[in-house]
């Protein structure tokens, strides 16, 4: 692990760490979740957005929230793949996966989901 990886993935801890202070670390588990296993990014980018509605805005939350939007994202790309594959597996057209998606056509979903592979690091 290179020097640049190590303080990004320390930037990364420090921020869901302020953020499961203020209740992250108190969020409920979902289904999907192995016990013990900590809230998503995505559920404490949420938690800032929310807390910063709610609560008034705390520069460090809404500093902790904006530095966990790209591991959120990166999430998120691993959500969509997971079903978009589930859906090709499951038999459901391009055409279909479009319409779901809000996209034109078949071909734009295809692109799409190489789009998020590419993301990913993974291959089509």
């Amino acid at each position: 692990m290179t020097s640049d990886d190590q303080s990004h993935a320390a930037a990364l801890a420090a921020h869901r760490a302020v953020l499961g202070a203020v209740g992250g670390d108190e969020l409920s588990e979902r289904p999907w979740q192995h016990p013990g296993q900590p809230a998503s990014d995505c559920d404490l980018v949420r938690l800032a957005v929310w807390r910063a509605g709610n609560e008034g805005v705390d520069p460090d939350i809404v500093m902790a929230g904006l530095g966990l939007i790209g591991a959120a994202r990166a999430e998120l790309d691993q959500v969509e793949a997971g079903l978009l594959f589930a859906a090709r597996a499951a038999g459901i057209t391009f055409q279909q996966i479009a319409v779901a998606l809000g996209l034109g056509s078949g071909q734009a979903a295809q692109q799409r989901m190489s789009r998020v592979l590419g993301r990913l690091g993974a291959e089509s």
